[in-house]
Parts: C-alpha cells; structure tokens; sequence
C-alpha cells in the first residue's frame, strides 16, 4: 500500500490545484455558485490528500533526495518553502471557508487572496517535489 501512496498524494495534489484554479476562474467570472462548489471540493480533496500523505509517511522510512549534490539545494528549497506553507495555510483555509459559510463574504474575500495564492502554491510544489522525487531522480 506504501508503494502507491505517494502517487495517490500527487494524484490528490494535481487535482486540488486544477479545483483551486477552477474556483479562482469561476469567482472572477461571477459564478459564485460554481465558485462555492469548486471551493468545497478542493477543500474535500486536501483533506483526503492530508490522510494519504500522514498514512505514507507515518508506516514509510524517510528517505534522502535521489538526485545529484548540484540539484539538492533547490530540491531542499522547495521541499522546505512547500512544508512550511502547507503547515501554515491550514488555519488561512479553515478561517478563509469559515467566513464565506457564514456569509461575510467581504473578510472571506480580503483573506481569500493572501490564502489561494499559498494554496496553489502549495499544490504546485507538492506535485514538483513529487516530480523530482519519482520521476526526474528516482531511487
């Protein structure tokens, strides 16, 4: 099961990205409706990316980055700027999806901006991290 955990995750990553971009696309085209829905279910998406990837790295061994000496600080780079902003725009995405339930549409819409932007950027790095680890540099 380990073995196929880390493409489930990239699968789950590549989906909440195309949803984050989807959402964004339907908010500035005034379809709010669309908007909601495509929200929800990246919201859906990232939990069950969140269960996969804690199951992976909580029953796997941590392994060291495959790649040459010359690839490994931007490699560490990314895999560090991606882990802390996924920890940290947790909270931005539960306060973010708070407000916009309860309808105070104008603070969800202020939060909104600083949290999708580290959202996708999440997602985005997640799925390169993912990219140099099984594809680019496999072990």
């Amino acid at each position: 099961m380990s073995g196929v955990l880390p493409h489930l995750t990239a699968g789950l990553n590549v989906a909440a990205l195309i949803l984050l971009l989807a959402g964004l696309v339907a908010v500035r085209g005034g379809h709010r409706e669309r908007h909601r829905a495509l929200m929800l279910s990246a919201v859906g998406v990232s939990g069950l990316f969140l269960a996969a990837y804690l199951l992976y790295h909580f029953t796997s061994p941590i392994f060291r980055f495959p790649g040459p000496d010359s690839m490994k600080p931007l490699y560490y780079a990314l895999l560090i700027s991606h882990v802390f902003l996924a920890t940290a725009v947790l909270p931005f995405i539960a306060v973010t999806l708070r407000r916009a339930l309860v309808g105070r549409f104008e603070a969800h819409k202020k939060l909104a901006r600083f949290t999708l932007a580290t959202w996708i950027y999440v997602s985005a790095s997640g799925v390169a991290v993912y990219g140099l680890l099984y594809h680019v540099y496999t072990p």
